[in-house]
């Protein structure tokens, strides 16, 4: 057992450098400020990095997948984004693909590394669907996504605050998607829950109880998703960042 901490990374795109055509995201600096204080209070050595560019982004996150941690490493990013990516305050695109596959390396061998993405995923807006009994929407498969989940390492989570082509909300209180993962945190049990269970009641949340305001956003819904590649039970909150590999064990 490592006697290293458990670390997180929280990088945060608020403000972007002039001549960039990508709005000043206010709210952002309300989830920074609560991820650190929340996980530090569970043990976490938080380093956090406000407005780097994109090559600076990369750098961060590889370093990271090369430095010594306890059981679990916590990586949020949050930004503007499209599909597959997320942009530097210089207005670049950083490869979520290219980030992910680091965490493969020797560092991170049976840890388990855990991504919160708070970006948006293209322009669509979720008008919600009405729930009936037996009734299902068809699934499309996107080839194009393939490489980029693909490329998400073994024994790792990674959690989108929304869907493929979607848009994700951000309030000057801050993202529904963090803001709803901190409150989970934060209240009792909630960080005894394993992280299936965890980012299946953010799930649960969002989608349920949160909905848009204003003129031209009224009524629009969040449905985060997640995928998960973990071949273990992990508690990376409960304060000791156990994980329980007996269940896969032969």
């Amino acid at each position: 057992m490592s006697r290293c901490r458990n670390r997180a990374l929280v990088v945060s795109v608020e403000a972007f450098q002039p001549g960039v055509d990508l709005g000043k995201r206010n709210g952002a600096k309300r989830d920074t400020k609560r991820l650190h204080r929340v996980l530090t209070r569970l043990g976490f050595r938080v380093e956090f990095h406000t407005d780097p560019d994109a090559e600076e982004i990369y750098r961060l996150f590889q370093e990271a997948s090369e430095d010594p941690t306890g059981e679990c490493f916590v990586g949020v990013l949050s930004s503007h984004g499209e599909e597959g990516v997320v942009f530097g305050a210089d207005g670049n695109t950083v490869r979520l693909a290219r980030i992910f596959s680091w965490f493969g390396g020797p560092a991170m061998v049976r840890k388990t590394k855990l991504f919160f993405i708070q970006a948006c995923r293209g322009s669509e807006l979720d008008s919600g669907v009405l729930i009936e009994p037996d009734s299902a929407p068809a699934l499309e498969e996107e080839a194009d996504n393939l490489p980029h989940y693909l490329s998400i390492p073994i024994d790792t989570a990674v959690m989108f605050a929304t869907p493929p082509g979607y848009g994700a909300f951000l309030q000057l209180t801050g993202s529904v998607f963090l803001q709803t993962l901190c409150d989970l945190l934060e209240e009792e049990g909630g960080q005894n829950l394993e992280v299936t269970q965890l980012m299946t009641r953010i799930n649960f949340r969002v989608a349920y109880q949160f909905q848009a305001q204003g003129r031209e956003l009224a009524g629009k819904k969040e449905m985060p998703c997640f995928v998960t590649r973990l071949t273990h039970l992990a508690f990376p909150f409960s304060g000791t960042g156990r994980a329980d590999w007996s269940q896969v064990t032969t």
